[in-house]
């Protein structure tokens, strides 16, 4: 079974989780969130982590989608070093710079692709997102007479 989960500074993973649940209510239970909240240090949340982990208990075929806010903040490094320690790292591929599109493309994409295919097309995805919004201007109001 494949299995996403989103790690981030504050409550971003948990605000993007609870947008999933809007798109993709049925496959949010592989999909977890675990937060550095304010005021907590890297230890604190190394204790979430492990706690996480004893209580998902992963077989040894199940594979992972980590999505973070930020390749090398401390809640991701905290995260893959107890992931690590686990033997979980090797069955996961890791992505930085987490948005909603990378997210909800990995997420209904779970059982359809391989781990390497998902990471391809949650990047793929998440750059097409990321675009400027052009506003079109009415033709109508350049008529003179509206003034």
């Amino acid at each position: 079974m494949k299995y996403l989960i989103m790690v981030s500074h504050g409550r971003f993973a948990e605000g993007v989780k609870t947008s999933l649940e809007m798109f993709a209510g049925d496959a949010n239970d592989r999909v977890f969130a675990l937060c550095l909240h304010n005021g907590k240090s890297a230890d604190d949340f190394k204790k979430e982590v492990e706690e996480f982990l004893n209580q998902h208990q992963f077989k040894d075929d199940d594979e992972f989608v980590v999505l973070a806010d930020i390749i090398g903040g401390s809640p991701l490094t905290t995260f893959l070093n107890v992931f690590s320690e686990r033997g979980y790292l090797d069955r996961a591929v890791v992505l930085g710079g987490m948005n909603f599109t990378m997210a909800l493309t990995a997420t209904v994409s779970l059982d359809t692709m391989d781990k390497e295919s998902i990471a391809a097309s949650a990047l793929s995805e998440a750059k097409t997102a990321v675009q400027q919004y052009e506003i079109q201007s009415d033709s109508s109001d350049d008529d003179d007479d509206d003034i």
